[in-house]
């Protein structure tokens, strides 16, 4: 089994060295080195090239944000820069927490998170799949909102089937998802729930259902959106223009 190669860039000693601890007692991940502060920090990934990177925002020399975007500017030389980012920080204000996405962070957890949910972020953020602190979603959520573009969406109805929304998604690989398992009317409606921080209590109070009948249509969100839970729902619906 192959293991997830990790470097920690963090300045707190008992932090880091918590850290080490931790992530070195599990089998599929491997500490490969760690840095005190950015500097060496920015060295250890330009070249050892982890699989992630944890990197702590509040850096003494550069901070853990503009070590991520040297970082990743350097990988536009001409070879490919794999390596993923997970920002792990105490701040979790707006400008903090998009500036570090901005920088180029793949993922973003605060310090007091369990060890259970860090290695969870680690493995999924290794993965290609951006993990997100609840805390600080709603921040990413509203962004996106504010951002996105209007998407018009038109509604076709067959006999045979529940009705269905088209989407024009704004990136290819959802409107593949879209074209394969379009959502249902009813679907669509929990989503925009879900995107506004309804809990399944709420979203059955809401539409009159049943919870157990809310879970039913979450489960098959999730399914047909690809994706493992909630949050990472909200984000993708945001993207895609399936809610705005």
């Amino acid at each position: 089994m192959n293991k997830i190669r990790v470097i920690i860039i963090e300045d707190h000693n008992l932090t880091r060295i918590g850290l080490v601890s931790t992530l070195r007692s599990l089998d599929d991940i491997e500490i490969v080195g760690e840095a005190a502060n950015g500097l060496h920090g920015l060295m250890l990934l330009e070249t050892v090239k982890p699989d992630v990177a944890i990197v702590d925002i509040g850096l003494p020399d550069i901070d853990g944000i503009e070590v991520v975007s040297r970082f990743k500017k350097s990988g536009l030389k001409g070879e490919i820069n794999e390596t993923k980012i997970l920002m792990l920080t105490m701040y979790k204000s707006q400008e903090s927490v998009l500036a570090a996405f901005a920088a180029g962070a793949d993922s973003y957890c605060m310090k007091d998170i369990s060890v259970e949910r860090l290695t969870e972020a680690v493995r999924s953020t290794y993965e290609g799949n951006p993990w997100i602190d609840p805390a600080i979603a709603n921040i990413i959520l509203l962004q996106v909102r504010e951002t996105l573009p209007n998407v018009q969406a038109q509604t076709t109805a067959k006999e045979s089937a529940p009705p269905t929304v088209t989407i024009q998604a704004s990136e290819p690989e959802y409107q593949q998802i879209l074209k394969n398992s379009p959502l249902t009317e009813r679907e669509l409606e929990i989503l925009d729930l879900i995107v506004a921080g309804c809990s399944n209590a709420d979203i059955a109070e809401k539409l009159y259902i049943t919870v157990g009948t809310v879970k039913t249509h979450v489960r098959n969100i999730l399914n047909k959106l690809c994706v493992d839970d909630r949050t990472q729902a909200a984000v993708r619906a945001l993207r895609s223009g399936l809610v705005g």
